[in-house]
């Protein structure tokens, strides 16, 4: 496997693990991407067909399609899919069927460029904070890169 010129940041590796806060599904207004096949998948956990996915849970923007939002009580925008159980955890409700997009947090390419663009992502993220701590599922560099370079 070819390694990068430079060494990154992160060579030692990253600690991760959700805590189901939600915070990365939600906030300022935002885009989750999805491929065609993505939105059937989304489509069959739900039971419906994708004409019907596409037309109740998306929207087009800028060529592409994108999971709609929905306004919540703080006046933040939350990914439709996002839900909160009886005891307030947040997740995603149809997290077997989630985008790619979703499947990469947190290793994307902006959080990836500095310890203080993770630091500042951590802020909002519980399970990046407890990374700093070295608490969480340990990620060797070589699944980051992986992960990272397969953000689009």
């Amino acid at each position: 496997m070819p390694t990068d010129s430079k060494s990154e940041w992160y060579e030692q590796g990253l600690h991760f693990s959700c805590t189901q806060s939600g915070n990365c599904c939600t906030g300022s207004q935002g885009y989750v991407w999805f491929e065609e096949d993505e939105g059937q998948a989304m489509a069959d956990f739900l039971g419906i067909t994708l004409f019907d996915f596409l037309s109740q849970y998306t929207r087009s923007e800028l060529g592409k399609r994108t999971l709609n939002e929905t306004r919540n009580a703080l006046g933040e925008y939350d990914c439709v899919f996002l839900k909160a159980d009886e005891q307030g955890k947040r997740g995603c409700s149809l997290y077997n069927a989630r985008p790619h997009q979703c499947r990469t947090w947190p290793f994307w390419p902006e959080n990836m460029v500095s310890p203080q663009a993770w630091e500042d992502a951590a802020r909002r993220c519980p399970g990046m904070a407890n990374s700093l701590k070295g608490q969480g599922k340990f990620y060797p560099i070589e699944d980051i890169r992986i992960t990272r370079d397969s953000h689009d």
